[in-house]
């Protein structure tokens, strides 16, 4: 991973409540911690104010500390740990939840994502957004920076999953994604289901737009992932989210039997369960 580009000034205390909340789940990944969350702080500093929240997933290897020690030099990280390891779905999940700002913006906490290109996903929200909370837009992965086997069962599961899906996202397994937090906490919780966000979002009514990305190589440590691991629990869970896609409930509400202050019925509105 390339070396941050970071100022020589202390980062600056937040100066109201968060716009944006950077959601990041790890792992064992207590070597790349400090260059992603300084690469994020750099990414952002002249945008939205925003918070950093790690969500530890029962590491092994000290990262639980580290965050602590980092947080003590970065007043916007904040840092949760699960008590015992639940997946990278429930640490995504557990962030978002204890977010506190209304968008979301989740990479992966092993460098690959880069940070720099959180603005272009912003700005692309920004430009999308119609009179609803927003799409969800999410990174492809331009040049993977991957194992040729990885890179080859990747693109299986891509074209299988959208052939089924209909998710009309090419690259659903890239982790920068940048969302709403009401829409993401409306969907059915299960685990794995980061890997079929775009299909979800699009279940309860939202949209899916797919943005550019840099892809690049693991700054330190390992996989937590094999092959065989993403193709056959892959396949389970596609089935799970075909029969879900077939029972959405996303009624369009007409009245809901309270006038405005002229005396006139609400018009029409959407409900997402």
């Amino acid at each position: 991973m390339a070396a941050p580009q970071t100022k020589n000034a202390a980062p600056s205390p937040p100066s109201g409540p968060p716009e944006l909340s950077v959601v990041v789940p790890v792992l064992d990944e207590a070597e790349n911690l400090r260059p992603l969350i300084e690469e994020i702080a750099a990414a952002l500093d002249d945008g939205p104010e925003f918070e950093i929240v790690y969500v530890d997933d029962c590491s092994g290897d000290g990262t639980h500390a580290r965050l602590a020690a980092l947080a003590a030099e970065h007043p916007r990280l904040r840092w949760l740990r699960h008590r015992s390891p639940c997946g990278q779905s429930a640490a995504i999940w557990s962030g978002v939840e204890a977010a506190r700002a209304p968008l979301i913006a989740t990479l992966d906490g092993d460098g690959q994502n880069d940070p720099a290109d959180i603005p272009k996903l912003l700005a692309r929200f920004a430009a999308e957004r119609a009179g609803d909370d927003g799409p969800m837009i999410t990174g492809q992965r331009a040049k993977r920076r991957d194992s040729r086997l990885k890179w080859i069962s990747s693109r299986i599961a891509n074209r299988v999953r959208a052939g089924l899906l209909a998710d009309q996202t090419p690259d659903t397994g890239c982790g920068l994604k940048v969302f709403p937090r009401a829409a993401f906490l409306a969907m059915p919780r299960f685990d794995h289901m980061h890997r079929f966000l775009p299909a979800l979002m699009m279940r309860g009514g939202g949209r899916v737009v797919s943005v550019a990305v840099a892809h690049r190589p693991r700054g330190a440590g390992a996989s937590k992932y094999g092959v065989l691991d993403r193709l056959w629990i892959g396949i389970v869970d596609l089935l799970g989210v075909m029969w879900l896609k077939r029972r959405p409930l996303n009624p369009d509400i007409a009245d809901d039997g309270k006038d405005d202050a002229s005396g006139s019925a609400p018009g029409p509105r959407s409900h997402r369960p």
